[in-house]
């Protein structure tokens, strides 16, 4: 298998969002370049919390450009390119191998349900053949609560064998340590990342080589240093913490409750927009969220620079 383009704390950037709900390409790179500079790895653009699948590719594809243009690394970003369409599918990775990138996220074809292992493998072997081109890296996106298509491991075997340096990795958001572990065992030396940092210990003890996760938007320093000191003495505690701090959070609906801890912590109110259907939290929601995590010793989030600040 090929070498590893990422390995540690990769965040699947939230995206603000205007009046207009127009992405908000000024604070997305402020964010952006924020999220660097706290430590994260790499940024899985456009991903399920990115609010991805509400937008365009039109919309995902000028993000990416202003990305590069405001001088993010090609190299750091892991896009979502995964689409329903074989036509919209190539043209996002195309893009995104243009623009030097390090990698792409790609959902299975997801409308379609009960669909077999030879369809998907056709479909993923149709978009890398018309792309035809040796820099794209896969990381195969498996999150069967939302696609309702999951990647089996013949599947995904399949993919490795017959292309393996394009495909290359996995992130495993089906919430099921069982099945991360399999892959593991299965696949040594392929790039299977934790979907969540509460797993992030037991996959870098199994082999893997790190976590994409929600919460790496706000908490991207606790979550690193599991990552930094996995091997020693201390990984276990720092793993609790962080687990805790997770917990924390997604006892609420996810990306809501995201959108409101960097609205409140970076005092930048238009944080809190939605792309409908998803809906903000309630006030007394927020007030309790932002309560826990005040008493939680193990979180901290720094404030946004003037240097990263949305024009």
């Amino acid at each position: 298998m090929t070498d590893q383009p990422f390995r540690g704390v990769l965040a699947p950037v939230l995206t603000p969002f205007a009046a207009d709900l127009s992405p908000d390409v000024g604070r997305f790179t402020a964010f952006c370049r924020w999220l660097l500079a706290q430590g994260a790895d790499g940024l899985a653009v456009f991903g399920t919390t990115s609010e991805a699948n509400s937008q365009s590719a039109d919309q995902r594809m000028t993000l990416l450009d202003s990305l590069i243009e405001s001088g993010v690394p090609g190299d750091k970003l892991m896009p979502g390119t995964g689409a329903c369409s074989i036509d919209e599918a190539v043209r996002l990775n195309k893009h995104a191998v243009a623009h030097g990138c390090g990698g792409v996220l790609m959902l299975p074809p997801f409308y379609y349900k009960g669909v077999s292992d030879d369809g998907l493998f056709a479909w993923f072997s149709e978009v890398v053949q018309r792309l035809g081109d040796d820099a794209l890296k896969i990381y195969l996106y498996h999150i069967p609560p939302q696609t309702g298509t999951p990647f089996s491991l013949d599947l995904i075997g399949r993919l490795i064998k017959e292309y393996p340096n394009t495909v290359v990795g996995l992130k495993d958001s089906g919430g099921d340590w069982s099945n991360t572990k399999a892959i593991l065992d299965a696949f040594p030396g392929f790039g299977t990342f934790a979907g969540s940092e509460v797993f992030l210990l037991d996959t870098l003890r199994g082999g893997g080589v790190g976590c994409i996760t929600a919460t790496g938007n706000v908490n991207p320093t606790g979550i690193r240093k599991v990552f930094e000191n996995w091997e020693t003495p201390e990984a276990d505690a720092l793993q609790a913490a962080i687990t805790k701090t997770r917990k924390t959070i997604q006892a609420r609906t996810l990306v809501p409750a995201l959108k409101a801890i960097i609205s409140h912590y970076h005092s930048d109110p238009e944080w809190g927009r939605l792309m409908p259907p998803m809906v903000p939290l309630s006030a007394e929601e927020i007030s309790g969220l932002i309560a826990d995590l005040d008493a939680d010793e193990g979180f901290s989030i720094a404030p946004a620079t003037l240097e990263n600040a949305a024009e």
